[in-house]
C-alpha cells in the first residue's frame, strides 16, 4: 500500500501532533515494511506558488494523483478538499468547538473540519480515545462505522531511569502551556504546599501566545520545551506529574510519565481516565483544596508513592506504538473498501 501522510506538523518544533506523526510513521514503517510511506507538505512546494496557496484544494490532490497514493492520512484535523483517493482524518479532540477561549487561532479548523467530515471527504475518522469517538459521533452525526478509537502510546525510550539532576524535590507538568490546561490551579496549590515543604514546580513546554505566564517566584520554573532526551529523567525524578486539564483527547504526557514510573495526579477528564485506569489519583480540575491535599500526600507518604509508581508502570504496559500502527493500518484498509461505495 502507498500511504500519504500530512507532514505539516513537522513545521513546529514540539507538540503532541508532531509527536503523533513521528511515532506513527516510524511504527508503520517497522510493522509494514512492504508499504511505502510518503510525507507530503506544502513546505515542499516552491514558496508563493499556486500549489502552496491552494495546497488542500489543488496542490495536495494533484500530488496524490501524481504519486499514485492509495490512501491519505490527515493527522491534523484536515484532508484534501477533492476526494481523489480514500482519506483518513485524525480528530484529536473537540476542544476547538468547546470554548473559544481555548483556541484563539483555531478558526480555520472550526470552519473546515466539520465540512470535511459531513461531506464525506474524510472517508474514515480516527480519534485517540473512545471519549472523543462518542463526542465526534454526537457532534458531527457520524456513523459508528466511520470512526475508530485508536489509543496513542509512549515511545519505548520513556522508561524509569536513575536521576539526581535536581537539588530539591519537584512536581512536574509537561505539554503546551495554554488556557485549556488549567495551570493556575496547580500553581495556586503548589504555593500553599510550599509554605510547609521545600518543593519546586516545573512547567515544561512551549508557551502559546494566548497563555498568561505566572509572575516569577522562587521555586517556579518555566524552562520552555524540555529536550526529548531529557524527558525520561525529568519524569522519573518527579514527586508526581500533575495534569489538571479541563479537557483532553488523550493526554500523552500522562502516559509518558507513567511509563517512566512517575505517580500521576490528574483531573477527572474522561479521556485521561481512559489512559490512566486506576493508576492515577483523579481530582476535580477546579478543586484547589483537593490538589493541595494530593500534593502533600505525594510528598509525605512513601507507601502511597511506591504504590502509585507500581500502578503507573503496570498500566503503561497496555499501550504500544506497534498496536497503534496495526490498528491504524486496519483503518486504512477500511477506507479503501468504503471509498466510492
Amino acid at each position: 500500500m502507498k500511504i500519504g501522510l500530512d507532514a505539516t506538523p513537522l513545521a513546529t518544533s514540539t507538540g503532541g501532533i508532531r509527536r503523533y506523526l513521528c511515532e506513527l510513521t516510524s511504527a508503520l514503517a517497522h510493522a509494514f515494511a512492504e508499504d511505502e510511506l510518503i510525507l507530503l507538505s506544502d513546505q515542499l512546494a516552491p514558496p508563493g506558488s499556486l500549489f502552496t496557496r491552494r495546497w488542500w484544494s489543488m496542490g495536495l490532490p494533484l500530488e496524490l494523483v501524481r504519486r499514485r497514493v492509495d490512501v491519505f492520512h490527515g493527522v491534523d484535523f484536515a484532508v484534501p478538499y477533492l476526494p481523489v483517493c480514500p482519506s483518513v482524518l485524525t480528530l484529536h479532540d473537540l476542544s476547538p468547538w468547546m470554548d473559544p477561549c481555548w483556541h484563539h487561532g483555531a478558526d480555520r479548523v472550526r470552519r473546515r473540519t466539520p465540512a470535511l467530515i459531513r461531506l464525506g471527504l474524510a472517508t474514515m475518522v480516527v480519534t485517540p480515545s473512545e471519549t472523543v469517538r462518542r463526542q465526534a459521533m454526537d457532534r458531527f452525526r457520524l456513523s459508528p462505522a466511520r470512526v475508530a478509537a485508536i489509543p496513542l502510546a509512549a515511545s519505548p525510550h520513556f522508561r524509569p531511569v536513575q536521576t539526581s539532576l535536581r537539588p530539591r524535590p519537584y512536581f512536574l507538568w509537561v505539554g503546551t502551556l495554554e488556557p485549556r490546561k488549567n495551570l493556575d490551579t496547580i500553581v495556586r496549590a503548589w504555593r500553599e504546599v510550599r509554605q510547609h515543604a521545600d518543593v519546586d514546580l516545573i512547567l515544561a513546554g512551549r508557551c502559546r501566545k494566548d497563555f498568561v505566564r505566572p509572575p516569577p517566584e522562587p521555586g517556579l520554573e518555566l524552562p520552555g520545551p524540555a529536550p526529548e532526551a531529557d524527558l525520561p529523567a525529568l519524569y522519573s525524578g518527579a514527586v508526581a506529574l500533575l495534569y489538571p486539564s479541563y479537557y483532553e483527547g488523550f493526554g500523552l504526557p500522562v502516559l509518558e510519565a507513567m511509563q517512566c514510573g512517575a505517580p500521576v495526579i490528574v483531573s477527572r477528564d474522561p479521556a485521561i481516565g481512559e489512559v490512566t485506569g486506576d493508576a492515577a489519583l483523579r481530582i476535580e480540575s477546579r478543586d484547589t483544596r483537593a490538589w493541595v491535599e494530593a500534593m502533600r500526600a505525594a510528598l509525605g507518604n512513601h507507601e502511597w508513592h511506591g504504590e502509585r509508581r507500581r500502578r503507573s508502570i503496570e498500566r503503561a504496559r497496555s499501550f504500544s506504538w506497534e498496536r497503534t500502527a496495526r490498528m491504524t493500518r486496519e483503518v486504512y484498509e477500511q477506507a479503501l473498501r468504503r471509498f466510492g461505495s
